[in-house]
């Protein structure tokens, strides 16, 4: 059974820091590119950083760049993104995304059930 399970959500004050975790089991970890996505109260969700397991490549959004830092372990099937100098605007569920892209059909998707991640003023 594919799970993701997100965690290290909470309150922060803005300027803090918080690092989110996304545990991956029940497919191969290499295989997959693992992104986070944010959905903020009443929009759409958004995405905000993927790293490709097998190279270790990233990639930030606008929103992101300079603040957050995405990472694997590899030996754990954990993603990380830590988030630092927090502002209220990044106030959002934080969900993880595995992707798997065979090279024929569409990607297969699987989501973990997101963390509330909340900065105060």
């Amino acid at each position: 059974e594919v799970q993701l399970v997100e965690s290290g959500g909470g309150l922060v004050q803005t300027g803090g820091s918080l690092r989110l975790s996304c545990a991956a089991s029940g497919f191969i970890f290499e295989d997959y590119v693992i992104g986070w996505f944010r959905q903020a109260p009443g929009k759409e969700r958004k995405g905000v950083s993927y790293i490709m397991i097998k190279d270790g490549s990233t990639h930030y959004t606008d929103s992101a760049k300079g603040r957050f830092t995405i990472s694997s372990d590899n030996a754990k099937n954990t993603v990380y993104l830590q988030m630092n100098s927090l502002k209220p605007e990044d106030t959002a569920v934080y969900y993880c995304l595995a992707t798997y892209y065979s090279g024929m059909g569409d990607p297969t998707d699987y989501w973990g059930q997101g963390t509330q991640v909340t900065v105060s003023s």
